[in-house]
């Protein structure tokens, strides 16, 4: 029985274990008896006094049915499953023509007992049992006094509502909407395919929507109220987006997390936003939260996306319902059958569509600064990306997308929202699987953040240095020759990057124009040469055939310049959690390398003084704001950070320092105008105490480039000069180390020549930056997820890295 209907004070949840109870004025009784174990349920006797069966169940803490007094005395009317539970003993009232709910995958193998409903006015004798609470026996001619409330898609489930409430227009109101329209025009096209779970799953359009339809009905039947939240706490695969759109389906909130987030941060992200319920990946992960997390929340039931119900920690469940992925599916096809055929079960219900201005989700941002804000996203804000991000990445029917971020990254969620409205095909894969699933699938494109693109960036100039002498020395030459050829061509088509708001005479740039084309024409024989030697090898091992999308994160510049040589294209984009979140991006025909690009549709993009929030000219530095409807509704539950983020004329405060490019007529940057260059963040910026301002990220990117430096952050605030902590890449280290002659006798390093490596890379690759780093201080364990010095998003967190190591830095700068 609904945990949310107006009788909540007489009626009892399906969850509970407590025997439902009947009003007294109805005149419907059960009564039982144990029956004999039977491992399927059968039908055993039918009442002749009304058109009601009797059947032996298994035991079942799942929805029951109904039970509605017949009109004028008549017998009673099943309007809906109900659950009667007693003492492990469960039982199901059917009616002759209501749809058979017999084949119902019941979740606990316990056998039960065989009930009997009588009609009469006498009381139940004891051992008998009630029926669920029912209302006084309504008129021949009236429907229920308070029906259920419901809310759902109004363009996916148009059957659910009203006759002639339905739209006749096919314009999206909620996310799940596309799922209808993706469904009728890629019906038989193949959606997706998550090759690295059990089973293995291919769903096409169709498939996929039913999925999801099912999986939202599902969670009707058990009792999931609108604008509840529901915890999902798992990684990236076909169910998750299955669940994702099932919850929102409801109109229910869902609040996401991937599993390597830490059991405090789940715990914290759980309890803040009072979420109802839990969804999790697998057994193995909810095993692993079990002890610390279980026990200290408040489940009405857990979902297991994957894996088998088997291998959960009972003692951890303990008395919560527990529902796999097919309960769920099972549950919401049969449900849905009812509220369909069933014209007694639909009048117990009323379906309001959900609005654009609903909360879809709850995302929790990353931290990289202090604690974690509830973001809440509306179907509008999620929207605005679905129907302006073409522009950005021209997807057509069959292209096909290799997926491998947190699906909450609401980053990654935006972008395949979007790509599935144009009968795309996505393949799932992880970080372990990436490399030969590159190969394997030969994706068009790829949607990722930064370190991925450094990673494949790292990969290729390993597999080259692990050729020949000769052969390296020519592909290193040619990708050089590459390099200066784009660099050419970028003065003569207009994309050269500038801040300088003055335009060039002409004169000056015709010259510019004459050599650069001059220049061009001169090496591009020898860049074709480096498609057929060199790069055709490198596209045939990645793909990517389109454009990588790169976002979340800043894009390093060497990273973006060799993909162009070789003629991979990366477009870069921006945004925020807050901006659900793509704000602005690059285009592929304006593809300006070291920006972001221009604000996508309907987004409004200015930077103002850092100190008076007066408006900046272009070409001035300063705090970048974003205003439209791709904005935030809030932060939950913390209206001082909201009023903190957004002023009263909506304009949302980055806290990122940027700039826009002017707008030239003419010249070498006169394809650049309006685009948007960022330069690191303002609470990221070092004040020395010679009061000198630093942005760490320039001399981090510039650091990063060397291949003896994993990872580094800069350090410094209030000392008088800069400092680093470095995470060096030992095989590198070491190698460099044999090249110099400088082990001993046993190939050991140390940590003086360490030391004395890592000041001369990072002279060689910061000399072109605005300040030296001088003392550093070199660690052995990187900076990661799992130790809490990285964000699920893979940005490393400045304040616990510092704060780990607080005292080494203190000593550092004695």
């Amino acid at each position: 029985h609904e945990a949310e209907t107006s009788r909540r004070d007489t009626a009892t949840s399906p969850l509970s274990a407590r025997p439902p109870s009947l009003s007294s004025t109805s005149g419907t009784y059960v009564t039982y008896s144990t029956g004999v174990t039977q491992k399927q349920p059968t039908q055993i006797s039918q009442s002749p006094e009304s058109s009601h069966s009797v059947t032996r169940l298994p035991r079942s803490t799942s929805l029951g049915w109904r039970v509605q007094p017949g009109s004028g005395g008549g017998p009673p009317q099943i309007a809906g499953p109900m659950l009667a539970a007693s003492s492990g003993q469960v039982a199901l009232c059917v009616p002759r023509r209501a749809p058979s709910p017999l084949n119902r995958r019941l979740l606990l193998p316990r056998p039960a007992l065989l009930l009997v409903l009588r009609r009469g006015g006498n009381r139940p004798a004891a051992g008998h049992l009630r029926c669920a609470a029912a209302p006084p026996p309504p008129s021949a001619d009236s429907t229920l006094e308070n029906p259920v409330r419901r809310k759902c898609s109004p363009l996916l489930e148009s059957a659910l509502l009203p006759s002639g409430s339905s739209s006749t227009v096919h314009e999206w109101k909620a996310v799940p909407d596309i799922w209808r329209t993706a469904a009728e025009k890629y019906a038989d096209r193949v959606a997706v395919i998550d090759p690295y779970h059990e089973p293995r799953s291919e769903w096409t359009y169709k498939q996929l929507e039913q999925e999801i339809l099912d999986f939202s009905q599902g969670l009707r039947a058990i009792g999931v109220a609108p604008d509840e939240k529901l915890a999902l706490f798992a990684d990236n695969s076909c169910r998750w987006l299955v669940a994702d759109q099932g919850i929102m389906a409801t109109g229910a909130i869902n609040v996401v997390r991937g599993t390597r987030s830490s059991d405090e941060e789940l715990f914290q992200i759980y309890t803040h936003s009072e979420s109802i319920a839990l969804v999790v990946d697998s057994p193995q992960f909810f095993n692993r939260i079990a002890e610390s997390f279980i026990s200290r929340i408040n489940a009405r039931f857990i979902v297991l996306l994957w894996g088998d119900k088997s291998c959960i920690d009972s003692k951890a469940v303990k008395d919560i319902p527990l529902y796999d992925y097919k309960d769920i599916t099972e549950l919401g096809q049969e449900s849905r059958n009812s509220l369909l055929y069933s014209r007694q079960q639909g009048e117990q219900y009323v379906f309001e569509t959900i609005t654009p201005e609903d909360v879809a989700t709850l995302i929790y941002t990353s931290g990289t600064s202090g604690t974690p804000k509830g973001v809440m996203l509306t179907h509008q804000n999620l929207l605005h990306q679905i129907n302006n991000l073409w522009e950005v990445v021209p997807a057509e029917p069959g292209d096909r997308f290799l997926s491998m971020l947190p699906p909450w990254h609401a980053y990654e969620r935006a972008c395949e929202y979007f790509i599935f409205t144009y009968g795309i095909q996505q393949v799932y894969t992880t970080v372990k699987h990436l490399k030969e699933d590159l190969q394997r699938y030969q994706p068009h494109y790829i949607i990722s953040v930064p370190l991925v693109y450094e990673t494949l960036y790292s990969s290729i100039h390993r597999q080259i240095s692990s050729n020949s002498a000769a052969q390296k020395i020519i592909a290193l030459a040619l990708i050089k020759i590459s390099l200066l050829y784009m660099e050419a061509k970028k003065i003569y088509e207009g994309t050269v990057l500038s801040n300088n708001p003055v335009e060039p005479s002409f004169i000056v740039y015709a010259v510019k124009w004459l050599w650069a084309r001059l220049v061009a024409s001169f090496l591009w024989p020898l860049h074709n040469l480096a498609k057929k030697l060199v790069y055709r090898k490198i596209h045939s091992a990645i793909g990517i055939s389109k454009a990588g999308i790169s976002g979340g994160g800043s894009l390093p510049m060497h990273v973006d310049k060799f993909f162009e040589a070789i003629g991979i294209k990366v477009q870069n984009g921006y945004g925020l959690t807050e901006t659900s979140p793509v704000a602005a991006a690059r285009r592929p025909s304006c593809n300006v390398l070291g920006t972001v690009g221009h604000p996508i549709k309907h987004t409004d993009i200015k930077v103002v003084d850092i100190e008076t929030g007066e408006v900046l000219p272009d070409g001035s530095k300063g705090i970048v704001k974003i205003k439209g409807p791709l904005v935030m509704k809030g932060y939950y539950k913390n209206p001082s950070a909201t009023n903190q983020a957004l002023d009263q004329e909506g304009w949302f405060n980055t806290g990122d320092i940027g700039w826009i490019a002017p707008h030239h007529a003419v010249g070498p940057s006169r394809k650049c105008g309006g685009v948007i260059v960022l330069e690191g963040r303002a609470k990221d910026t070092i004040v020395l105490s010679t009061g000198e301002n630093v942005e760490p990220a320039e001399i981090e990117e510039a650091a990063s480039r060397s291949n003896l430096i994993h990872q580094i952050v800069v350090i410094g605030q209030d000392q008088r000069r800069l400092g680093a902590i470095i995470v060096p890449n030992s095989d590198e280290v070491l190698a460099e180390a044999k090249r110099k002659s400088i082990v001993d006798e046993n190939d050991k390093l140390t940590k003086d020549k360490v030391m004395n490596l890592l000041y001369d890379e990072l002279r060689k690759w910061t000399e072109h930056c605005s300040f030296r780093v001088g003392p550093i201080l070199i660690v052995d364990e990187p900076f990661a997820i799992d130790n809490g010095l990285m964000t699920p998003t893979m940005k490393i967190r400045r304040d616990k890295v510092t704060a780990k190591y607080r005292k080494e830095i203190e000593a550092l700068f004695k």
